[in-house]
């Protein structure tokens, strides 16, 4: 197997595994916002609603956002405007999407960077959430995985994009 080969692979599962974790979070919150809305219905039988349950809905979205972002971005599912797509010559495009996968990699860097810093912020001052006195250091550190996992693939898809410009042929394009 060569270095692109494990690379695809690495990349692909870190993306993966990402999206999946993401997933079991979102169905996690809907179970548990069920729960809470139908102990707010049965507060008359002694039932209540899930205590902090807005608190763990901000944090898992949160998540869950930054978790998608990987598998977003190898797929080339991120909004794109390919007006000029169908005009340029193949070539061009694969400047195109070297320049464009150049400056997610950018911003996937600089949003990790920034959780890192409000982590660490947040951290500090030991700031907690109202009801159930949470960290919310720890939610930045929740979507801090995901903001790396970004950052990684993205690095990824502009390796995987020069090569393509490099090699087209590779990849079954021809120029």
């Amino acid at each position: 197997m060569d270095m692109y080969s494990l690379l695809t692979k690495v990349a692909d599962f870190i993306a993966r595994a990402m999206a999946y974790v993401g997933g079991a979070t979102l169905i996690a919150l809907v179970v548990m916002t069920c729960i809470s809305i139908a102990g707010r219905t049965l507060v008359p039988f002694g039932f209540s609603p899930v205590k902090g349950d807005f608190e763990w809905i901000e944090i898992g979205v949160g998540f869950a956002i930054f978790a998608f972002l990987p598998w977003c971005q190898l797929q080339r599912g991120h909004a794109a405007v390919d007006l000029f797509e169908p005009v340029f010559p193949k070539a061009m495009n694969r400047v195109i999407d070297l320049i464009v996968d150049i400056g997610m990699f950018a911003a996937a860097t600089i949003i990790a960077w920034r959780l890192w810093l409000g982590m660490l912020d947040k951290h500090r001052y030991g700031e907690t959430t109202f009801i159930l006195q949470f960290p919310v250091w720890t939610a930045y550190a929740a979507g801090l995985v995901g903001a790396v996992a970004f950052a990684v693939v993205s690095l990824y898809c502009v390796i995987r994009s020069g090569r393509r410009l490099v090699l087209p042929r590779l990849e079954g394009e021809h120029v």
